[in-house]
């Protein structure tokens, strides 16, 4: 996702389109769909289900802010994402955006789970 441009991401790009397709589908819902792209291309989309709503909230674009994010102060974000998984001793085909989707939901567990916040 760092290394992506703002087109690969927003609302007219085809990764944009593939979600809306398996929104639409019946039986797919947004978490659904958003967690068959993020396993498809997982270097791309992050995660964005309940529990990374619940810690995050609802930004108007998950994966814009997201990738802004990344980018931001020379990427340091990204590093320090790819610092955690080496730390960690993962492999590099774990992405960062899954180690950012490991550290939201450690985060939620530690934060939200005694306010009794619903997973679903």
């Amino acid at each position: 996702m760092v290394e992506a441009e703002t087109a690969d991401l927003d609302e007219g790009s085809p990764a944009h389109a593939a979600w809306r397709l398996l929104h639409d589908h019946p039986g797919i819902g947004w978490v659904t769909a958003g967690k068959l792209l993020a396993r498809k291309r997982p270097r791309l989309l992050p995660v964005y289900d309940q529990v990374v709503r619940c810690v995050l909230g609802r930004p108007k674009s998950f994966w814009l802010d997201l990738h802004g994010v990344l980018r931001a102060d020379n990427q340091a974000v990204h590093r320090e994402l790819t610092n955690l998984r080496q730390t960690a001793d993962l492999p590099s085909t774990i992405s960062a955006l899954r180690v950012c989707d490991v550290v939201l939901w450690m985060h939620h567990r530690a934060d939200h789970q005694q306010r009794s916040c619903t997973l679903t």
